[in-house]
């Protein structure tokens, strides 16, 4: 289970070359900002990283990590998702928030009706969506993540309100 202080930044890629040089992606709003956050921990805890970038790859960072120096201890690393402690990241305007909170969140109607519950935060490229799943949903809802469709985020209450364009939500 995920701590509540830490939130994913990015992931292990794979190795590159020989050396235990490792592909890093990064999930961050400004991808280099990734090794500024201080060590990155495992979804665990059990195990934290240093990481150095040392030069831009094709949608990623090729970078080393302190204690790996050979491919397949860089391979070993492949698909571990990494973690920054919250208090390490930047504080985010109040129309800002981080995917992982708005996860669980009750979805309401403008009327106050529950409609369901955000289970995932997607983003294909062209902005985050909110999946969407609730009762009488044979499948989850995508609701595109703007204020015009979620009008309120309130974190505190633990909802948000929607105002979805018709057909997004079965009727």
């Amino acid at each position: 289970m995920v701590s509540e202080d830490r939130i994913c930044v990015g992931a292990f890629a794979g190795a590159f070359g020989v050396r235990g040089e490792v592909r890093l992606k990064s999930f961050c709003t400004e991808p280099e900002d990734i090794t500024t956050y201080g060590p990155l921990w495992t979804e665990d805890g059990g195990s934290s990283f240093e990481i150095a970038i040392e030069r831009p790859g094709k949608n990623e960072f090729i970078a080393s990590v302190v204690g790996v120096r050979t491919k397949e201890a860089a391979d070993a690393l492949k698909g571990t998702r990494l973690y920054a402690d919250r208090d390490a990241l930047p504080s985010l305007p109040d129309d800002e928030f981080y995917h992982v909170d708005l996860i669980g969140l009750i979805v309401q109607d403008a009327g106050g009706c529950e409609v369901g519950k955000v289970v995932s935060v997607q983003n294909h490229g062209a902005g985050d969506l909110l999946e969407i799943s609730g009762p009488g949903m044979k499948t989850p809802a995508l609701l595109p993540f703007t204020l015009a469709n979620v009008p309120t985020v309130d974190l505190t209450a633990g909802r948000v309100v929607i105002d979805p364009p018709e057909g997004v939500l079965p009727e």
